[in-house]
């Protein structure tokens, strides 16, 4: 497909969507909640087909020497494909937040106001690799009166569009107009191009991947971004942390599923707390690779030493940089230097210290004695979530319904002229 091609379908895509939100922007909770539970069976229906698609595109992925991490992203199975399906149906079963009210005021004049939750518009989609973003995205978007557009990754171009035909199936039975769902059928990288420059056509991109592909969103875009970047989490080891809680905790923050963004890939220990080595040797008997500095190192012969670039590596593997730090200070100052925002934690039993860790790191998720792991929309309560924005405007942390609005004011009277 040339260039003109490519714009020519693009922009036929782009011009659907726009004819439908309105459509999308008012349509009851009833019927989108209806649509949804559609898409769920669609998915439960379509499992060998949608299965099958996935094999291949792992295959194609283990022969192109895709990480492990990566795979493990990629990669559908029965139990993974019902989650789909369930969360598509959580979704269903939120709140509908086109409409809620926000807050309300009356002026001294007698005037009425309120802010509303309306649409966005049309939402660009543009991810890598995990499939399940597709399910996500298209029911987060619908449920929020959007229409949206999904650009996958190459990687995932089978599952994406065996996953897209059953959701765009069992949304139009479900009496939502045809196009409220497209995916952008190509692989070719231009068409992340076209999608960066529809000005007036789109009204927000979200990016979800790799940091080279959100720089390119931000640097190329002429449209707003609500940007996810690399979770670069860190966890710290307080001088009062429970040294069993704090093991614990650990070994799932950076083992349970190394390949998502709330993974832990930095720890930093306070240099006062008792024992790290039980810790450390949780992490390496649970098979990760531990990288630190020379303290770290002499407490430990299995411990490689870090470099420069592992403090600010987000490895999505099995491997982890280790640091011991001189208090609570100094681990909020390493997490200012080296952090991405995302999600950071602090374990101690010192509730004064505690607070203080809250209060100055500036992430969009901040936890106290609990895994970075849970850096999570459906673990907030969201339902599925289409990424988590580390930026300060608009949306911050899990971007579930709530961050696919924005709003309006409302002025009711009762024919007030101004003086």
């Amino acid at each position: 497909m040339d260039d003109r091609d490519l714009a020519t379908e693009f922009a036929t895509m782009a011009a659907m969507a726009r004819s439908v939100a309105p459509a999308l922007a008012t349509l009851p909770t009833a019927t989108k909640t209806a649509a949804l539970h559609h898409a769920a069976a669609a998915i439960r229906d379509d499992r060998d087909a949608i299965l099958a698609a996935n094999a291949q595109d792992v295959a194609a992925a283990e022969t192109n020497g895709l990480s492990g991490a990566m795979l493990d992203r990629l990669r559908l199975d029965p139990a993974r494909l019902e989650a789909m399906a369930a969360g598509v149906e959580a979704v269903a079963g939120l709140p509908d937040p086109v409409g809620a009210v926000i807050d309300r005021s009356e002026r001294p004049n007698g005037l009425v106001l309120t802010r509303v939750r309306v649409p966005i518009g049309v939402i660009g989609i543009i991810y890598e690799s995990r499939p399940n973003v597709t399910a996500d995205a298209a029911v987060l978007a619908v449920m929020a009166g959007n229409a949206a557009i999904l650009r996958g990754g190459s990687e995932a171009i089978r599952s994406n569009r065996a996953i897209h035909a059953a959701i765009e199936r069992g949304l139009t039975a479900g009496g939502l107009p045809e196009g409220a769902v497209q995916l952008v059928q190509t692989t070719d990288r231009a068409a992340v191009g076209e999608m960066l420059r529809a000005e007036g056509l789109i009204d927000l991109i979200v990016p979800r991947g790799g940091k080279n592909l959100v720089a390119r969103v931000q640097a190329e875009a002429r449209v707003p971004v609500l940007a996810h970047l690399d979770g670069l989490n860190h966890s710290y080891v307080d001088r009062a942390a429970d040294p069993v809680m704090a093991r614990d905790i650990v070994v799932n923050a950076k083992l349970r599923r190394t390949g998502v963004c709330g993974s832990t890939e930095t720890l930093l220990i306070d240099r006062a707390f008792a024992d790290p080595l039980p810790i450390l040797t949780g992490l390496l008997d649970a098979g990760c690779e531990l990288r630190g500095d020379a303290d770290i190192r002499a407490l430990h012969p299995d411990i490689l030493e870090a470099n420069d670039d592992d403090w600010n590596t987000e490895y999505l593997d099995a491997i982890l940089s280790v640091k011991l730090v001189d208090g609570v200070d100094a681990a909020i100052a390493h997490i200012a230097a080296h952090g991405s925002h995302h999600t950071d934690a602090i374990i101690t039993g010192d509730a004064a210290t505690a607070e203080r860790f809250i209060a100055r790191v500036d992430s969009a998720i901040v936890m106290w004695n609990a895994s970075t792991q849970f850096a999570d929309g459906g673990e907030f309560g969201l339902g599925a979530e289409i990424g988590i924005a580390t930026g300060r405007l608009h949306a911050r942390g899990p971007v579930a319904l709530e961050g696919l609005t924005t709003y309006k004011w409302v002025v009711r009277g009762t024919g007030q002229i101004r003086p």
